[in-house]
């Protein structure tokens, strides 16, 4: 790509941008550089985007035409699957063989294969007579050029879900990825090309220009997935020109555990819901909260399921938990448990950086007990491999606990109660429940949130209607 950005099906260089570095986390190295973005850049692509959708050369395609797209992009992925993951690992530190090639590419393939057959659902096109002497036909239309803003903790998963939605629906898009992981999503231009996407449709471009994109006044929706205050700054920006936002924002979720559940299953499943990618997930299990009478067995149980998680080179088969993705971040992760330890919290085990781990950015699997509901590290997204413990007496607190946060995306229960089960389902206040399990998720069902983790879907046909909009059509017989 050498210091390229991909606008109008080419590999374009940058209008008076600068250069950002790539650093490898796990050993603190540059390992590459790529585009800075000017305001230039952004209008250039998104000016690509614009043209592609006016002439219709992918709205105007058939559902069929778009879908075998969109089926041949995946099957390129699947092909240049390690050559991607490697890039992703490298730039984030995931563990290669257990995060980037064994989870997140096999499941990219899977949503774009979903949304390739979305592109020909026919749900919501209907036709009938509601007023004497009219027919009415509803028709769902792409609703133009769009903006995905991706984060820096599954940069190609994300930009996936963002593109696969956009373009099912018959969208033109432009993807900035985060700047510190950009590469693997600057892959998908030419790979989208190869597929037989039309010049235009997709435009990606990298660099700090998020302002400058959500700013245009041609872009008719904007899709973040990202921090809850980015959140909040894109929805002001977006009502200058009315546009329509689709936010997956921050998460802090619970983990309830009941006296009935299996503890050897609690432990297993949390510790992979709060370390999977070093604890980098707005679904990951930061809060576990267990019934009094378990609370013992509870915390042994997590602590010594703790102590077996690997800490290595993301590429070594063995790692299971990289480094956090740069040095500002792990400063930050730090600042949260120095500050609850100062209060008074308990930090029953790690808390520290490996001492083994002389280069990068490593963090132990952390737990902290001894913590207040209104406390810091309950109410605050850490975005690390720290959890805390709490206990609660009945139901009803319970419930209270989960649902006192400002988030709501993502929560847990473990009981073998099925009543209970679905009692609690409908009182917990979050847009996915595991019942008895933490962090699956599948291309046919929705993921997005509730309260301040952000509104809209991604994954599902839900996702593909957010970039659609209704129309009437009203004929007098």
């Amino acid at each position: 790509m050498d210091n390229a950005m991909w606008i109008d099906g080419q590999w374009t260089a940058s209008k008076g941008g600068g250069i950002l570095k790539v650093e490898n986390p796990a050993t603190g190295e540059i390992i590459d550089t790529v585009v800075n973005g000017s305001k230039e850049d952004v209008v250039a692509a998104v000016d690509a985007a614009e043209r592609a959708f006016a002439d219709g050369r992918w709205s105007r395609k058939t559902p069929g035409e778009r879908s075998l797209v969109l089926s041949r992009m995946a099957d390129i992925i699947e092909k240049r699957q390690e050559e991607i993951a490697k890039i992703e690992s490298e730039d984030t530190g995931k563990p290669y063989d257990y995060v980037s090639l064994g989870g997140d590419l096999p499941f990219c393939v899977d949503n774009l294969r979903f949304f390739s057959a979305a592109a020909r659902d026919t749900g919501g096109s209907h036709a009938g007579e509601y007023a004497t002497g009219y027919t009415s036909i509803y028709r769902r239309e792409p609703c133009g050029v769009t903006a995905g803003i991706t984060p820096w903790n599954y940069p190609f998963l994300m930009a996936i879900w963002k593109i696969g939605a956009a373009l099912a629906a018959g969208c033109t898009s432009v993807i900035k990825p985060a700047s510190i992981t950009p590469r693997s999503t600057l892959l998908l231009g030419e790979i989208a090309q190869e597929a037989g996407l039309p010049d235009g449709v997709l435009n990606i471009i990298s660099g700090n220009v998020g302002r400058h994109l959500v700013d245009h006044k041609s872009v008719r929706l904007v899709s973040l997935t990202g921090a809850t205050e980015t959140g909040k700054s894109i929805m002001q920006s977006a009502a200058d020109t009315v546009k329509r936002v689709h936010l997956e924002l921050g998460g802090k979720a619970p983990l309830l555990v009941f006296n009935d559940a299996d503890i050897k299953t609690v432990a297993e499943k949390a510790t992979l819901g709060a370390f999977f990618n070093s604890g980098q997930d707005c679904t990951a299990a930061t809060r576990i909260i267990v019934e009094s009478s378990k609370m013992s067995a509870v915390t042994e149980a997590l602590i010594e399921a703790a102590k077996t998680i690997v800490i290595g080179d993301p590429f070594d088969k063995a790692t299971m938990l990289g480094p956090l993705v740069s040095k500002n971040h792990r400063e930050n992760v730090i600042g949260f448990v120095e500050r609850a330890r100062s209060a008074g919290a308990k930090v029953l085990c790690g808390g520290k950086i490996p001492k083994q781990q002389d280069r990068g950015y490593y963090y132990e699997p952390t737990i902290i007990t001894n913590v207040d509901q209104s406390d810091e590290i309950i109410q605050k997204e850490i975005f690390g491999p720290v959890i805390t413990i709490q206990s609660f007496k009945n139901e009803e607190e319970a419930v209270a606990m989960a649902n006192g946060t400002d988030f709501g995306l993502a929560a847990s229960i473990f009981t073998t109660d099925v009543s209970r089960a679905m009692r609690l389902v409908t009182q917990l206040e979050f847009g996915t429940v595991w019942i008895n399990d933490h962090l699956p998720l599948t291309s046919e069902t929705p993921h997005g949130g509730f309260k301040q983790s952000g509104f809209g879907k991604d994954l599902s046909m839900e996702a593909v209607h957010d970039y659609q909009v209704t129309k009437h059509v009203m004929i007098a017989l």
